[in-house]
């Protein structure tokens, strides 16, 4: 019985998941939709950084992690500079509950 409920599951699922393509196949495709942004009035960095989007989303998505990556890591050392200059030692595991 088990497997005949799994099966039924199964058929389930697959059918909700199919649903969309059944749905689609009885007209026509619609026109992919095209994400830009708009860098009339932008100037300096930020045009760069909008027109660098437009013309490669592979460069934009790699400039953008190697900013982010940059950001947090200067982040954290600047936390831990600013923890150890008032105290904070977070290198040793000595607790004061004692």
């Amino acid at each position: 019985m088990r497997k005949f409920w799994a099966k039924i599951m199964g058929l389930g699922v697959m059918a909700l998941l199919l649903l969309p393509e059944i749905a689609g196949a009885a007209g026509p495709a619609e026109a992919p939709v095209i994400i830009v942004a708009d860098s009339r009035n932008l100037t300096g960095l930020m045009k760069w950084w909008a027109n660098l989007y437009n013309e490669s989303h592979f460069y934009f998505t790699i400039l953008t992690y190697i900013c982010i990556l940059t950001a947090g890591l200067s982040l954290a050392a600047l936390a831990d500079v600013v923890m150890k200059h008032i105290g904070i030692d977070l290198r040793s595991r000595e607790l004061a509950e004692h």
